[in-house]
């Protein structure tokens, strides 16, 4: 798991390719359940933006959300894959920042909470805490 702290103080996760160090690989829960909402100035339209527009939905008229997500329990447009098997995300290197920022980990090591509850939804085992390496 790589962190990157971005100028303005948000931390930016970039997750391992490795499945046996990146549970989202098998997961996806998350990427079914919450609105995914950031500031439509992230989308490709805007200077600097990178979110690929085609995908993204107005919330407002500076808030944004991705298809598929607008009511939230709903799947975002930009999963791939069977969730709870093997999923991937089709824009990941352009995915937005509540994609980025959400962490599997929190910072001691023990497992996101937000995390284990989706998991257990969708019938995962809980995590334990982050593996030496993730």
């Amino acid at each position: 798991m790589e962190k990157t702290i971005t100028d303005d103080g948000r931390v930016f996760i970039d997750m391992p390719s490795d499945p046996a160090q990146n549970p989202c690989l098998d997961c996806g829960a998350c990427c079914q359940h919450f609105r995914v909402s950031f500031y439509g100035g992230e989308s490709d339209a805007h200077p600097g933006g990178f979110v690929p527009d085609h995908l993204v939905v107005p919330i407002n008229p500076v808030m944004a959300c991705m298809k598929g997500t607008e009511m939230g329990h709903a799947r975002c447009v930009a999963l791939t894959g069977v969730v709870g098997e093997s999923i991937g995300c089709s824009i990941y290197a352009n995915r937005p920042s509540p994609c980025r920022e959400f962490p599997v980990w929190m910072d001691d090591g023990s497992p996101n909470p937000d995390c284990q509850r989706l998991r257990a939804q969708i019938g995962k085992a809980p995590l334990g805490w982050k593996p030496a390496g993730a």
